[in-house]
């Protein structure tokens, strides 16, 4: 029978389940990557668990915490690169750069699965690879060898036809996806990139569109292995990780959207969320204080040369702060080599180190009421540093246009492009990795003063009464529920301290009133805790006693990071009961053994609600044990 190409990747490494939509599948990974703002905890579960030595490939990246204003990220920095030694996995240090663009460098591999504690790992799609972002806990237990466990999702083929207009890029393809499904759209699915437009597209463009996939809610993105990924391989030294794999003629695909890539045109993320998009003409005159360029999303070296080619006979507007973000050490050094470097330094662009910056909220922050041109995946409010900011994500060419004029300009407006012609890379950045010690008793791991261990937590009572400590709207994002930023991310290692921060945003009092509850209930609408994959953003809530969220539907990532710790995700029967509980309400859940639905009993009101849950066994015992952890320890 004829196989798509997820299916194959899919077929070849599935442990358990059976590979149809809706089913939870089990699969073998073969890379493992964690960033610093997730990843020391990994790691520090990786130790609760007795893990002696990793399973799969690992690579731990330091691109997230690199604003070092105090000791706290430093020594962050530190204990991961002993304890990375010491179980087996490769070091990347601070500065080397993001972790998406450098594992398409150094180690993505046609065919093969990879799982990130990073929600934009789905970038390595762009190499034929099945990458999924996974919350902390899941890839833990992927790196003791355990299989990763997820929803079969639909697939569904975006076939691609034509070729990209002049001054439109591949931010504009996945932005005109977002503008059609919305930040919900891909819930469920994994998107497949098809059609004759796709040998059209660069590994570096297709990189754009698979990291952005994390945006429309999807798990995960894919593109076929064609001769654009032999040739990126080449240019990387690594010739031998080439393989062909494409989708079998006549594949079956559960849906299929068609763009036609030479109908697009410039298109432009209004605040504050990916899916608020419009054509760049519609907007065009918006003045403008600040222009990014860079992030997981656009800082190859071609986003960033073409900034600095259209540069090379323009003047940087006076009103205009531009910042560039390159994604790599070897995409800085190609500008340098390329001359490209120096057209930015003297026409005043402001070049940063290759790390994630700006777009996690680690300086840069806009102005107040300032408003930011970002080439960026994600907009929400606040997550910039400045809450009043109004932040649009755009492509390079948009954001050089406005560099250039100082206000939001159609890039179509500035005549023919530049040609850009990338030099081959001379040095590649191998050097700057740090492999496993080859001796684990040797190495030291030392640990600042801030580095605390994973807490404990109690088993789920099958009755549970407590109180509604919020009642939240559509779309809260793990921003929403547990901010970024150069105040919170230092303190990803401390649990007790980091929690402070939850809801801060939205209601300052919440750890304060939480704290107070012996049981909390979290109240919300659709897609609640979408973006990031920040564990952090259940494991707050439960240290401070959130034992339940009740809403309309959940992101997937955090709802497996809801489970992993112990906290049961819940959906209303009938969505209109979202408006019939209120904060402060003491409500009483009648849990059971977590079969069939479950009822909420308002004891203010006098009402009760029906619930329901769509946990599979697997995942009722982990929610009853307290959390995986918990059952780790058991099994131990």
């Amino acid at each position: 029978m004829a196989q798509n190409l997820f299916q194959k990747i899919i077929a070849s490494h599935l442990e358990d389940g059976e590979p149809l939509a809706g089913r939870e599948i089990a699969l073998r990974i073969d890379q493992v990557l964690t960033q610093d703002a997730t990843g020391t905890l990994v790691y520090l579960e990786l130790e609760a668990m007795g893990v002696e030595r990793i399973k799969p490939l690992a690579v731990s990246y330091v691109d997230h915490n690199t604003l070092q204003t105090g000791p706290e990220n430093a020594d962050d920095h530190l204990y991961l690169m002993g304890i990375t030694s010491k179980l087996g996995a490769f070091f990347s240090p601070p500065g080397n750069g993001i972790c998406h663009r450098l594992h398409l460098e150094r180690f993505a591999k046609p065919g093969q699965t990879l799982l990130g504690s990073d929600s934009h790992t789905p970038t390595a799609g762009a190499l034929a690879m099945v990458a999924i972002g996974a919350g902390g806990m899941d890839v833990a237990l992927a790196m003791a060898g355990r299989p990763f466990y997820l929803m079969m999702p639909e697939v569904w083929l975006v076939r691609l036809r034509g070729e990209l207009p002049a001054w439109v890029s591949s931010k504009d393809v996945i932005l005109e996806l977002l503008k059609r499904l919305t930040v919900k759209g891909g819930y469920g699915k994994a998107f497949e990139y098809g059609g004759e437009g796709v040998k059209n597209l660069s590994v570096p463009e297709r990189a754009t569109i698979a990291n952005m996939g994390a945006e429309l809610g999807a798990t995960t993105s894919v593109f076929p292995s064609d001769h654009r990924s032999r040739a990126f391989l080449w240019t990387q030294g690594r010739p031998e990780d080439w393989i062909p794999l494409e989708a079998d003629p006549d594949a079956p695909y559960d849906g299929e959207i068609t763009i036609e890539l030479g109908g697009l045109e410039p298109l432009i993320a209004l605040p504050s969320s990916p899916d608020n998009v419009r054509a760049v003409r519609e907007v065009e005159g918006k003045k403008v204080d600040q222009v990014v360029v860079g992030s997981c999303t656009n800082s190859s070296f071609h986003d960033l040369a073409l900034v600095a080619e259209v540069l090379a006979t323009e003047r940087i507007h006076p009103r205009v702060d531009l910042v560039i973000v390159p994604g790599s050490r070897q995409v800085l050094d190609l500008l340098a080599e390329g001359g490209q470097l120096e057209k930015l330094i003297r026409k005043g662009a402001r070049v940063l180190e290759p790390a994630c910056g700006p777009c996690i909220g680690m300086g840069q922050a806009p102005p107040s009421g300032g408003v930011s041109l970002r080439t960026f995946n994600r907009n929400f409010r606040g997550r910039s540093g400045t809450p009043d900011a109004e932040v649009y994500l755009v492509s390079p060419e948009t954001a050089v246009a406005a560099a250039i004029t100082g206000e939001i300009t159609d890039p179509r407006r500035l005549g023919t492009p530049p040609s850009i012609s990338a030099p081959l890379p001379r040095w590649r950045g191998e050097d700057l990795f740090l492999p496993p010690a080859e001796d684990p008793s040797r190495v030291e791991v030392r640990r600042g003063p801030n580095i605390k261990p994973l807490p404990p937590f109690a088993p789920l009572p099958e009755e549970l009464e407590g109180e509604v400590l919020l009642v939240l709207g559509d779309d809260i994002s793990t921003d929403d529920i547990l901010p970024a930023g150069a105040e919170v991310l230092p303190l990803r290692s401390n649990i007790p301290a980091i929690s402070r921060f939850a809801f801060s945003r939205i209601d300052p009092t919440f750890s304060q009133r939480a704290e107070r509850v012996t049981n909390g209930v979290i109240v919300a609408g659709e897609n609640y805790g979408q973006g990031s994959s920040r564990e952090h953003a259940a494991l707050a809530p439960r240290w401070l006693g959130v034992r339940a969220v009740v809403a309309k539907s959940f992101a997937r990532i955090h709802r497996a990071n809801l489970i992993n710790f112990g906290i049961l995700p819940l959906t209303f029967v009938d969505p209109a009961d979202h408006k019939a509980l209120r904060q402060g309400d003491r409500v009483k859940l009648s849990l059971g053994d977590l079969r069939g639905e479950i009822p909420l009993h308002d004891l203010d009101r006098g009402v009760t609600i029906r619930l329901r849950h769509d946990l599979s066994p697997r995942e009722r015992e982990i929610v009853r044990a307290g959390g995986a952890m918990n059952l780790v320890r058991r099994e131990a």
